[in-house]
């Protein structure tokens, strides 16, 4: 499966972004979806994931009652809704698909594939 993240940008502090991660390939429906980011320098963190049975979600406390992820099955599409952004929100934001889970895990090990990227900046 192929994902390709888009919907990143810059933008001012407070504002809001959807981030968009469409699949090639594969249907998405029976894969638990992740967002994920990068600092510079850092390692990739956990910010969002998705299980395929109904709307079973987990947030990072970072962003918990400002991000909220979803997904579209029909579309073969993930998102991420971004709201109340903070400088410190800035990173490339990364989509991962894990096909194997019955458990939705934050652990960027557990997930097989993963999208290019897409750089998001907030400015203060």
């Amino acid at each position: 499966v192929q994902l390709q993240a888009s919907g990143g940008g810059l933008v001012q502090a407070g504002g809001s972004l959807r981030l968009s991660c469409a699949a090639s390939g594969r249907t998405l429906s029976r894969y638990i979806m992740g967002w994920f980011r990068q600092h510079p320098g850092k390692e990739r963190e956990f910010v969002a994931a998705i299980h395929w049975i109904g709307s079973s979600t987990i947030v990072a406390d970072s962003v918990k009652g400002r991000f909220t992820i979803s997904r579209d099955n029909a579309k073969n599409t993930v998102y991420l809704q971004m709201g109340s952004l903070k400088p410190e929100d800035t990173a490339v934001y990364y989509c991962a698909a894990d096909p194997l889970a019955t458990i939705i895990s934050p652990r960027v090990s557990e997930y097989d594939y993963w999208g290019q990227g897409t750089q998001v900046t907030v400015s203060s």
